[in-house]
């Protein structure tokens, strides 16, 4: 039972080196977008959204070396918004009136699903496409309705658990290329405070 956990890794793991071209290309847009005034807005559902504040707590804190912190924003952080969101318009608008509020042209917003079907994702997805954010998403299997209404996506197959782990490979593989494609003026140690 347990080899077969692994071997179903393993399986995922081309799909996974197939995208590393996507989520280069995306950390390149993000070092670019993140340190001239947009930010990058995160959602996810269960795991995926544990993964999509993993990634927000990397860019804002750090990833492999000192650098000034970038603006990235987990949806779900906000509790009382999101509950209060999901009790007077339903819980498919727990992201999507957030997207609404906070995104711009220049923001990125991604979401991570494992199905790539959660109907509050893919409200997310036309709101961020609606304020002109440029909207990518993380997903198990493709194709997927999520996929399909982002701007760009990186699908992986497998259960629940394969994907999930993959995705958290392809966060670790987006904050690498983020980092090396900073302009040199946003690397270094933090200014000592005065």
């Amino acid at each position: 039972m347990l080899i077969d956990h692994v071997d179903r890794l393993a399986a995922a793991l081309p799909a996974l080196r197939a995208a590393s071209g996507t989520l280069s290309r995306w950390g390149a847009e993000l070092a670019t977008r993140l340190t001239t005034g947009g930010r990058l807005l995160a959602a996810g559902n269960g795991g995926s959204a544990s993964q999509a504040q993993h990634l927000t707590a990397e860019l804002v804190g750090r990833f492999e070396g000192e650098r000034v912190p970038l603006p990235a924003i987990v949806l779900h952080g906000d509790t009382s918004a999101m509950t209060a969101i999901a009790n007077d318009y339903g819980y498919d608008e727990v992201y999507a009136r957030q997207v609404r509020a906070h995104a711009r042209p220049e923001d990125v917003l991604l979401l991570m699903s494992t199905s790539g079907r959660s109907p509050n994702l893919l409200e997310a997805a036309r709101a961020g496409r609606g304020c002109g954010a440029l909207t990518w998403a993380l997903t198990g299997p493709g194709p997927n309705p999520l996929a399909r209404l982002c701007t760009d996506a990186v699908s992986v197959p497998g259960d629940t658990a394969t994907v999930q782990e993959t995705h958290l490979a392809a966060i670790h593989m987006l904050c690498r290329a983020l980092e090396a494609a900073l302009p040199a003026r946003q690397t270094g140690a933090p200014l000592a405070a005065s």
